[in-house]
């Protein structure tokens, strides 16, 4: 049975203030928990409705469907719902490559940017302190389990690129082509807000700009999402990687 403490907390998670302050997140889903149960995460409680889990019995709670939806953000909620502790950050691996996200606002491109990450084995994920926590449930559920194997840092962009020795690419609508661009194994990729790209202040500490050309005969065509040129570039980055 759930308290109406806990319907209270965990409803409270949706909002990131919160999620601060207690130093927990939500995770819905099979799939989702048990890649976090597999992950260092450590679990504060589990709901579920199946007792289908590897978990410690004493942090497990048998929950009908109606109390899962009492605590579910999702229309139709998945057998369960588990709380975890947000991590301490993990150090920064600077002679690798490190994806840098300038002000990225929308919960499903910063999820999808996370399993990019993992699939392309990018370590590594740093992002501006206004681009979308990606404890927000939305990005949680759409990283499909990947942000237990991404190390993600919120931290000042610019005073991380000054400090900095390696090379700093960015993605713009006018620069090199990337398909026509030597790339190196290590290095910094900034991609930009959604609506602005990158901003002025972080845009001067970038030492090349690269573009992905377009092909089609439009040229009212808008830039491409974010998400999408992320998957373009780390694939040119780790393709080139391959042929050296």
């Amino acid at each position: 049975m759930v308290t109406k403490h806990q319907i209270k907390l965990i409803k409270s998670l949706t909002q990131k203030k919160y999620r601060q302050q207690l130093g927990l997140f939500a995770v819905e889903g099979i799939k989702g928990i048990e890649e976090f149960l597999n992950s260092d995460f450590k679990l504060q409680n589990l709901y579920t409705t199946q007792p289908i889990f590897d978990a410690p019995k004493q942090l497990v709670t048998d929950v009908s469907e109606a109390e899962l939806k009492k605590i579910s953000s999702l229309k139709n909620p998945n057998t369960a719902l588990a709380v975890f502790n947000i991590p301490k950050t993990k150090d920064i691996d600077r002679e690798e490559l490190i994806i840098a996200l300038d002000d990225v606002r929308d919960p499903g491109n910063l999820g999808t940017i996370i399993r990019l990450c993992d699939w392309y084995g990018v370590k590594d994920l740093v992002c501006s302190a206004n681009t979308v926590d990606c404890y927000n449930p939305k990005v949680v559920q759409a990283t499909m389990g990947s942000l237990t194997r991404v190390n993600i840092t919120y931290l000042n962009l610019e005073e991380f690129m000054s400090a900095t020795n390696t090379d700093v690419f960015g993605t713009f609508m006018n620069g090199e082509n990337i398909y026509k661009t030597e790339l190196p194994s290590t290095g910094i990729v900034v991609l930009g807000n959604e609506a602005n790209g990158i901003s002025d202040s972080i845009k001067v500490k970038v030492d090349r700009q690269l573009t992905i050309p377009q092909y089609g005969e439009s040229k009212n065509t808008e830039s491409l999402n974010v998400a999408n040129a992320t998957a373009i570039v780390l694939s040119e980055f780790r393709r080139r990687l391959i042929e050296k």
